[in-house]
């Protein structure tokens, strides 16, 4: 790999940014302190992941769902460790498909480690790259674990809710309350969740509208998490007694993030929508030298 010029691009959803590095055929190693030199906003491209794209034929992984679904996203945290799921990184990921000209507007399948998620990239008349990209994330696993969540000495019980990777959801009374978040704030019973777990901080703004912070597992406090607006949504539902497998309705909330804004809409399925932009925002190569010096 060190004598390769390796391309790759940069993107970012409601500003959750990542490195996209394109390898169809899959020929790539990408080692976890590859990924996070990648990710080192000092030292690196900087992001709070990496989107390594891959036709899901060439990646062991992926090939059962090749049928369904031409590209595989092998998604990385920042920290270089492998995640299940990315909601706003499958929104990313699309847009650089129909960036590069693999795919065009309309409705594509995504083969991601939590199963196939099915995505339309909207037509804008600004033109290609512009309109919102829906992803629909699967249904909601609501483990009935209970779970306290704990910050600077105030805590609180957190929602279990499963995207395809676990969240913990508290609601609180304002978002400063979660602190820093530079590290994971600790949770009880650490049982529930043995490899680690989102956590996100959530506040009301309005009839189905709030606002959350999130730490992210792997990545620390990130701009927004996409999975994890869809927990949150799932979450304030069921506390406000809003099931639309009950109602027979779908039921939409607005989750404000850091970095924008996205709309979560669960069916009567059980479905979980999530809408919201996606943009590339530069492209060049990895300069080898400095490639050799970070996988030595």
């Amino acid at each position: 790999m060190s004598n390769e010029r390796i391309a790759f691009l940069k993107g970012h959803g409601t500003e959750n940014d990542f490195v996209i590095v394109p390898d169809p055929d899959g020929r790539l190693e990408l080692p976890a302190s590859l990924v996070a030199r990648l990710c080192d906003r000092r030292a690196g491209i900087g992001g709070d992941g990496v989107l390594h794209v891959v036709r899901s034929a060439a990646h062991p992984e992926a090939r059962a769902m090749a049928d369904e679904a031409e590209w595989f996203m092998d998604y990385r945290n920042g920290d270089g460790s492998v995640a299940e799921m990315c909601g706003n990184g499958v929104r990313v990921f699309a847009r650089y498909l129909e960036h590069a000209g693999l795919v065009e507007a309309g409705d594509l399948a995504i083969a991601t480690r939590a199963g196939v998620r099915r995505v339309h990239l909207a037509k804008d008349a600004a033109g290609p790259g512009t309109g919102e990209v829906t992803v629909t994330m699967g249904r909601a696993e609501l483990p009935e674990e209970q779970v306290t969540v704990t910050v600077g000495g105030r805590s609180w019980p957190a929602r279990n809710v499963n995207m395809g990777n676990p969240h913990a959801v508290a609601f609180v009374e304002d978002l400063d309350h979660a602190g820093d978040l530079l590290s994971a704030p600790p949770f009880s019973p650490a049982a529930v969740y043995p490899d680690g777990v989102n956590v996100e901080f959530v506040v009301d703004r309005g009839p189905r509208h709030v606002a959350m912070r999130v730490h992210e597992r792997g990545s620390g406090e990130t701009r927004s998490c996409g999975t994890g607006a869809c927990a949150v949504a799932v979450a304030a539902a069921r506390r406000d007694g809003d099931d639309p497998a009950i109602t027979g309705s779908p039921v939409s909330y607005t989750v404000d993030v850091p970095g924008g804004r996205l709309v979560i809409t669960e069916l009567p399925d059980g479905t979980v929508e999530m809408t919201g932009p996606a943009v590339i925002v530069a492209e060049g190569t990895i300069d080898p030298a400095w490639l050799a010096a970070a996988t030595a």
